[in-house]
């Protein structure tokens, strides 16, 4: 994990290491600049060390050095790729990144197309730039233009002051400066497909275990995010079963819901358990900084970014890579507004563009906040396997009627990993089990009143609407 940033089409390093400044919280162990020998353009890394951290260091260059890479992310299928191209490719780092440029040697632009995780990466070739976002956008990246040079970083906030119009670069596209952009992927429109529960059961579990066990590849420390919800439980009941010690983390206002459970499940499961609780008074010190990493102003954004801020901030005394349970709901129907679609081909259409538009929402929350901290986020329930998976299992399995337990299906699949109250608790949104959808009107009650709230809103619509374009 990491933060990228370059210029293509000045050979000025100051700008370029201006936005590595800005991006220092995401890679603070270390730091890299290229700069094209035909001063075509710059590019800049700074590096979280999570494979080969003594020797991955940023850009990799090819053995002819004609090429550069720097990439934010983590290639799941590394193993595999590196095995298939070491009689062609002479490895000289043990980083999952490097296999990014050997593959673009061997397959151009379809080499994004070989790729198995979470990435933003880009390829200097001589005059060419080569850029490059995951199928879902678990990682974010965002692009503008100055003076016909194109600028781009990992976060909003390092182009600010340094270009106009900045946009949000497309999950699963990738982008030449000699052909443009191209869409390598977008999320199948297939119908669901009739199949017994027993064997989506059987599916499940196959397949969210082997997507699991991808990602734990680290050299560093690993844990679990543990809000005691069934989405988090059951991706640390599964890592328990491949760590023998694994740290999991939690936090919460005093007595609330998730710290309850989350000691329950980690009792259960025998990790290393840790806990934080929050206050009125730190959180509302914190707010800004908090809002300056989210990059929104969006209220339900803000509050789930609260917890997550902290309990990333307590996870990052012991571990440098966290597996979160982000997209379970969203695969497998487990928001309360699920309960209200009328039929089940309109919830499976729902759930469909749902997942489209993780990468503005949930996962930018994720991203920002644990990287806020310099740790990796990684979300096996979105593996591009898992996806397809959920969208091949009927939504009367999700969510057999208004009446039924959200995601049945993912239930019956690990009910017997977890305590009988964890498997059935009810869904509670990360914010609400912790108490922090409660908080927070209490903290900014003392700041601003609800009128003068709505006052502000009409003075200034401008800000609101910008931030909504901009961040959603």
């Amino acid at each position: 994990m990491c933060g990228i940033a370059g210029l293509w089409g000045t050979s000025d390093p100051a700008p370029v290491r201006r936005m590595l400044d800005v991006l220092s919280h995401r890679g603070p162990d270390d730091s890299g600049i290229y700069q094209s020998p035909g001063g075509a353009g710059v590019l800049g890394h700074r590096r979280l060390s999570i494979m080969d951290p003594q020797g991955g260091h940023q850009p990799i260059f090819d053995r002819s050095g004609a090429r550069a890479l720097i990439a934010n992310g983590e290639i799941y299928n590394y193993p595999q790729l590196r095995a298939a191209l070491a009689g062609c490719y002479a490895f000289s780092t043990a980083s999952d990144s490097e296999a990014i440029l050997h593959l673009y040697d061997a397959h151009g632009l379809d080499a994004v197309r070989h790729l198995e995780g979470m990435y933003a990466f880009a390829i200097a070739e001589g005059d060419q730039l080569v850029l490059a976002r995951d199928p879902i956008g678990i990682k974010p990246l965002y692009y503008g233009e100055r003076d016909g040079a194109v600028l781009f970083a990992s976060e909003l906030k390092a182009l600010a002051g340094q270009c106009e119009n900045v946009r949000e670069f497309p999950p699963g596209a990738c982008y030449s400066s000699d052909s443009g952009f191209a869409t390598f992927y977008e999320l199948p429109d297939a119908p669901p497909v009739d199949d017994t529960a027993e064997a989506y059961i059987a599916a499940l579990r196959a397949t969210l275990e082997w997507a699991v066990g991808t990602h734990l590849m680290s050299d560093v420390p690993l844990g679990v995010f543990l809000s005691g919800g069934l989405d988090s439980s059951i991706i640390a009941a599964l890592t328990r079963r491949q760590i023998s010690k694994l740290h999991s983390f939690a936090v919460g206002v005093a007595g609330s819901p998730d710290l309850l459970a989350a000691r329950a499940v980690a009792r259960h499961l025998g990790t290393q358990h840790h806990e934080y609780v929050i206050t009125a008074a730190e959180v509302l010190a914190a707010l800004p900084t908090i809002i300056y990493h989210l990059e929104s102003f969006d209220q339900d954004l803000v509050r789930s970014a609260i917890p997550c801020y902290f309990t990333s901030r307590l996870a990052a005394q012991y571990v440098k890579v966290i597996l979160t349970g982000e997209g379970a709901d969203e695969l497998f129907a487990g928001y309360t507004y699920h309960k209200r679609i009328p039929d089940h081909a309109s919830l499976h259409r729902e759930l469909r563009r749902s997942i489209t538009t993780l990468h503005n929402i949930n996962l930018q929350r994720v991203d920002r906040m644990t990287m806020a901290h310099a740790i990796e986020g990684r979300v096996p329930f979105l593996d591009l396997r898992m996806i397809e998976l959920g969208q091949r299992i009927p939504a009367a399995l999700k969510l057999p009627h208004a009446q039924a337990q959200e995601k049945w299906i993912l239930r019956k699949a690990f009910e017997d990993l977890l305590p009988s109250e964890i498997a059935w608790r009810r869904k509670q949104q990360f914010d609400e089990g912790s108490g922090a959808a409660d908080l927070l009107p209490r903290v900014l009650a003392g700041l601003m009143s609800e009128e003068a709230a709505d006052a502000h809103r009409h003075r200034h619509p401008e800000v609101y609407l910008r931030s909504a374009e901009e961040c959603y």
